[in-house]
């Protein structure tokens, strides 16, 4: 008998996470409610505030906005002044009968790196049903860009494996990726072969899954294309903000769990910090690696197909410093 047709799951562990999106005017009420209370303010970036108090923390994140409150007595914070007091609603704990779908036998596929010069492309895939859906919530698990710290990706990660969810995650490091992008020649349909993989490796531990669920990134025929056999037999759904689904989440953290490993790894190896992204810090790291390894060291640890790539080459090459 498969996973899915019999799985026992341990009861959950309260909750000690909870995200919630708030308009601007919500999040400056909350702020003035943690005020009166006596929580005490911190700037941190990426943060419209972030609030500690004797039992919770509240981070208002600036994209959303949206608010992540973590620590103890989270239940009796959305019931008693959250819900109440800020959003002016009463759904807590009433997932499952609001939004079903969340909790029905599905895979959920995400991806990181796809933005970074340095590091490869992890695409990674959670399977959940009812039991499994409600330990991922119950735990905190969210979208991995909602997190701000390598720290509590690792934690998530670990309750995740922990829980011994059904998932895979494949690492194209960055010699096979830029060999595979030559090959392809479009990032969609890298993607597409990578969410794949995931899909027909999910497929072998869970067959009776019926659909999965991924962020919309191609026309949804650019990835039935490359499904194989058993990946063309379940539905397939591309949207939008696919984080807010509990597998697409945990396949997120599960997929940045993995590529900060690799690039904190790569970077103890060469002696240079390999920064995230394609700012002028990535660069200068990048001029850096040419200068002590070779231009070859730089295929080996970034996405050529970046502009950013072909840029610090001739950077290298002239002595120059980025602008």
């Amino acid at each position: 008998m498969n996973y899915a047709q019999n799985s026992r799951m341990s009861s959950a562990k309260p909750l000690n996470s909870h995200t919630v999106p708030l308009t601007t005017e919500q999040a400056q009420t909350l702020r003035g409610h943690l005020a009166g209370e006596g929580y005490e303010f911190e700037q941190r970036p990426y943060m419209l505030y972030f609030a500690r108090g004797p039992k919770l923390t509240v981070a208002l994140y600036e994209k959303g906005p949206k608010a992540v409150i973590q620590g103890k007595g989270i239940e009796d914070f959305i019931l008693f002044t959250l819900e109440p007091r800020i959003l002016g609603t009463a759904s807590f704990g009433q997932e499952e009968e609001q939004n079903p779908e969340l909790f029905e036998p599905h895979f959920g596929i995400d991806e990181s790196g796809k933005g970074d010069l340095f590091g490869p492309l992890v695409i990674a895939g959670v399977y959940v049903n009812p039991e499994i859906a409600r330990i991922l919530r119950d735990a905190g698990v969210q979208d991995s860009k909602a997190i701000g710290s390598d720290r509590r990706i690792r934690e998530l990660a670990m309750a995740i494996r922990k829980a011994r969810v059904p998932a895979s995650v494949v690492t194209v490091a960055p010699p096979r990726y830029n060999e595979l992008y030559r090959k392809i020649g479009n990032l969609n349909r890298l993607l597409a072969w990578g969410h794949a993989r995931v899909i027909e490796d999910l497929c072998e531990l869970c067959p009776d899954c019926p659909r999965a669920i991924s962020d919309k990134f191609a026309n949804v025929q650019v990835l039935e294309r490359s499904l194989m056999e058993k990946g063309r037999k379940i539905q397939l759904d591309q949207r939008t903000k696919a984080e807010s689904d509990y597998a697409v989440a945990a396949a997120s953290i599960l997929a940045r769990e993995k590529f900060i490993d690799w690039m904190e790894e790569k970077g103890r190896e060469s002696g240079i910090t390999l920064p995230r992204g394609v700012s002028a810090q990535v660069k200068q790291a990048a001029i850096a690696l040419i200068q002590a390894k070779g231009p070859e060291a730089l295929e080996s640890h970034a996405k050529m197909h970046f502009k950013t790539a072909s840029e610090v080459l001739d950077l290298a090459k002239d002595g120059s410093s980025p602008a």
